[in-house]
């Protein structure tokens, strides 16, 4: 896979905020390299967030997203205000574009509140620099003679390592800032591992893909390639199958596999054709834990066994696609809900970026894998559950749990021992 296939989930999200003719699309475009923004000196250019893959190193892959003016008004400007709110949630490194003649206003100060609040690395930009004469620590401009402005001295809410000075116009100080961004972003682009701490070398690992009307014609996605790479990287062997043809694999292998990693919607055959002393999970599980979710998902999952009738479950999609009729999501967890608790239940679906802040209204959300989200968007949306006091699990846990499987299905993270010894299950 390419820098320009990497998905987006899996690159480093870098936001520039701030207001409307602070010097964003401009910074973006001296940044990336590229006319990636329209400029302009009407307020108010860009109405949409924009987004560019590329490379920056030393971090590798990132997402640049453009935003809207933080200052933007009247009922079309809150929903700009809203939408830029939203990257947030998804913003690894956040840079904050001031205009460097006029210095931070009052929704820059928002918007650090707001950084800082949701613990987003964060650097202040002073653009115009070429019109501008940068102050020292002492407030006082770095040269006793010059023809241009000083910048507004500031409220303390900045600190040196974190203040870059840069003229767009001119190509001054876009190294420098680079650099800066990725000091800031190096912690989000470090590798987790996805299985290769489960696997030594030369292990084999058998993957279970059942392939019907749901699967994608002529490829794999993307949590299955991501785990049949991490193998590789570990140095151990793996066996791609079908879960109809899972036993008859079984029994011609010379040695018991040292773990079976299977699509969740197959969990129960699998279970059954599996040894009891062979190591068994799912796609779903391992991304719960690549993404931060897998301890809170075995926490909430219980909470299915407690749901009454007329409560109303979320199922949350991370990506958008054309349904199939044996959709995962739509159809498939609603009827091993119906089944499970024998109750009326309500079932509302999103998808793609459009999970609700609001979560006062569901007595459970059940979330997918999230490929397709960065690990920070995921740990928004658990932390959006816990904070309302909802429970919130994910695909792979709750088909696991429906199943009577839990237990067997997260044996290989020894660490869950003591939620599952919780009453509760």
């Amino acid at each position: 896979m390419g820098l320009n296939d990497t998905p987006s989930g899996e690159r480093v999200h870098i936001g520039f905020f701030g207001r409307r003719n602070a010097g964003k699309s401009s910074l973006v475009n001296a940044v990336t390299g590229q006319e990636m923004a329209v400029v302009s000196d009407v307020k108010g250019t860009t109405t949409d967030p924009v987004r560019k893959a590329m490379e920056l190193l030393p971090i590798g892959p990132v997402m640049i997203i453009d935003t809207p003016g933080f200052d933007d008004a009247g009922a079309l400007g809150e929903k700009r205000v809203q939408r830029t709110k939203q990257i947030l949630n998804r913003t690894d490194v956040a840079v904050l574009v001031v205009d460097g003649t006029e210095g931070l206003a009052e929704c820059d100060r928002e918007l650090i509140g707001i950084f800082e609040e949701k613990e987003i690395p964060y650097l202040i930009v002073y653009n115009k620099a070429d019109l501008v004469e940068p102050v020292s620590a002492g407030g006082r401009p770095e040269t006793e003679t010059s023809n241009r402005a000083v910048v507004p001295k500031t409220d303390g809410k900045e600190s040196a390592d974190r203040i870059v000075y840069v003229s767009a116009l001119r190509g001054e100080g876009i190294y420098e800032l680079k650099e800066k961004i990725a000091e800031f972003g190096r912690s989000a682009s470090e590798s987790r591992p996805l299985v290769s701490d489960l696997v030594g070398p030369a292990d084999l690992v058998v993957l279970v893909i059942p392939i019907d009307s749901s699967a994608p014609k002529g490829r794999l996605i993307l949590p299955q390639q991501q785990v049949i790479r991490d193998i590789l990287e570990a140095g151990g062997a793996a066996i791609c199958v079908k879960d109809t043809e899972l036993s008859e694999v079984l029994a011609k292998l010379p040695g018991k596999p040292a773990l079976v990693i299977t699509d969740s919607q197959a969990f129960d055959r699998v279970s059954a054709d599996v040894p009891e002393n062979v190591l068994l999970t799912s796609f779903s599980i391992l991304m719960a834990r690549y993404k931060g979710l897998l301890d809170t998902a075995v926490e909430g999952v219980a909470a299915i066994d407690r749901l009454k009738d007329g409560d109303t479950v979320l199922i949350a999609e991370g990506c958008t696609h054309h349904r199939q009729c044996e959709d995962i999501g739509t159809v498939k967890i609603p009827a091993w809900l119906h089944k499970h608790t024998g109750k009326d239940l309500k079932i509302e679906t999103c998808s793609g970026q459009s999970f609700p802040e609001d979560l006062s209204p569901y007595a459970l959300v059940i979330h997918c894998g999230g490929c397709m989200l960065n690990e920070r968007e995921v740990r928004y949306r658990m932390k959006c559950a816990k904070d309302q006091g909802v429970p919130i699990t994910n695909y792979g846990i709750a088909i696991a749990y429906m199943h009577g499987i839990l237990k067997r299905s997260v044996e290989v993270f020894p660490h869950l021992t003591k939620i599952l010894e919780h009453p509760s299950y």
